[in-house]
């Protein structure tokens, strides 16, 4: 094997290293995302304070996990000037990062949402689309990370569809919401609160959606349709 060959073959392995280790990251920034979710709809229905703090305290982990994430993949880039897919690969996960990130800022506010009307729980039905959202919101995130660490297209396009869902069921929250506000004034501060929840819900499915958009990018080096499906007006 010739001294090249020898080089070649070491530059393609880090390079594999790199993307290896870039994708494990992802994989665990999608796994404290996808908790702090689920557990800031599970302290916000049973109003369970302690729970709450530990979303909003898990937060500087996702912090850290992205920056790991941009610094390798800037690094990777410098160091080996990739072109094509291979560009695309490190720009998505620089994206993606991004998405999940920003998904536990809203598991966050949810979390600290949670903590503000914990000692005045009104209206319990009020909570139950909240939770209907949650757990499309939830899915949507999983089936997501799941299309990106297969690659698989097909799913990833799934839900990008699947948004629509997610919207027309904030709109059906916020016309309860609505009504258990007019039914009684005293609900109103209680239910503006999960009125932000419901928002922040609907956010977390455009954020699993943009990832949905980056795997397709990255894998067809097309973008998909500017407009989104969506579920109300």
């Amino acid at each position: 094997m010739s001294e090249y060959q020898v080089k070649t073959d070491h530059t393609v392995k880090a390079y594999d290293a790199d993307l290896e280790f870039i994708g494990r990251k992802i994989a665990e920034m999608g796994g404290v995302a996808e908790k702090m979710l689920i557990d800031a709809m599970d302290a916000l229905a049973t109003h369970n304070v302690e729970l709450a703090r530990a979303v909003v305290g898990s937060d500087p982990r996702l912090d850290a996990l992205q920056r790991e994430i941009e610094e390798k993949a800037v690094l990777t880039i410098a160091r080996r000037q990739p072109m094509a897919i291979d560009l695309r690969e490190l720009v998505g996960a620089i994206h993606i990062a991004g998405d999940l990130e920003r998904t536990g800022d809203l598991a966050k506010n949810i979390a600290k949402r949670a903590i503000k009307i914990a000692d005045d729980a009104r209206v319990p039905r009020a909570v139950v689309g909240l939770k209907h959202m949650a757990d499309i919101a939830s899915l949507q995130l999983k089936d997501v990370l799941d299309a990106y660490a297969h690659r698989d297209l097909e799913r990833a396009r799934a839900v990008w569809l699947r948004d629509a869902e997610l919207d027309a069921l904030e709109d059906s929250v916020f016309r309860d919401l609505l009504t258990f506000m007019m039914e009684d004034p005293r609900n109103i501060s209680f239910c503006t609160h999960l009125l932000f929840c419901s928002k922040n819900l609907e956010r977390v499915g455009d954020h699993a959606t943009n990832i949905a958009e980056n795997i397709h990018y990255l894998m067809t080096g097309a973008t998909m349709p500017i407009d989104r499906p969506k579920g109300g007006e």
